[in-house]
Formats: structure tokens, sequence, C-alpha cells
């Protein structure tokens, strides 16, 4: 069982920054964000496999970044140009179990979320 705990989520206006970062229990394999916004399902952000290679959600359009230090169980996501339409809990998950990656239910393991905000 591995245990994730998210951390960096709060409050910005359009345009600003924030960086979400987790830390797992244990040693994970393939690692991902997603996000929730009220009234809409949980959507796949990114995700990274052990080897560093990533793939992002075609809506980014190269604002966020995902990196991990697989050292430290540590997985991040620098969010730059931030928009109101971002603004959703964001949740952490471990271990690729499923067919598509951006499904919720490909994934074992997920945090409890961090909220991100975004004011216009």
């Amino acid at each position: 069982q591995v245990q994730l705990v998210e951390s960096g989520g709060g409050s910005v206006q359009a345009g600003g920054s924030l960086r979400l970062s987790c830390i797992a229990s244990g040693v994970t394999y393939t690692m991902g964000w997603f996000r929730q916004a009220p009234g809409k399902e949980r959507e796949g952000v990114a995700f990274i496999e052990s080897d560093g290679s990533v793939t992002y959600a075609n809506f980014l359009k190269g604002r966020f970044t995902i990196s991990r230090d697989n050292g430290k169980n540590t997985l991040d996501l620098q969010m730059n140009s931030l928009k109101p339409d971002d603004t959703a809990m964001y949740y952490c998950a471990a271990d690729f179990i499923g067919r598509r990656w951006f499904e919720q239910t490909s994934w074992r393991y997920w945090g409890q979320g961090t909220q991100v905000t975004v004011s216009s």
C-alpha cells in the first residue's frame, strides 16, 4: 500500500504560478496528476514514468510541467500562466494499472488532493 500526500495548492490570480508537490510513502513507477472541478469528472493532467517519459493533456498547451525525484519518491507539477478554468482540486496518482492514463479507474493509488483556486 502506498500513501500519497499532496501540498502546494492555494489561491492565485490569473497569469500566476503555483507548484504542487506529492510525496509517496513507498516506491512507485508511473505517477500522475489529475484534477476535478466542481460538477465535473476527474481528468488527467499529466503523467510521468520512472524513466522520466512524460505525457500531458492536450488542453495544457505547455503551461504545466511534471517532474519527479525517484530518490525522494516525490512528484511535482509546476503550473504557469494559470487561468480561472484551472480552478480545481488537484490529485496525485500512482501506479498505472489500466488502459488509458487519463481515466481515473486506471490508477491504483490516490492522494487526498490539494485545492487550486485561480481568480480573474
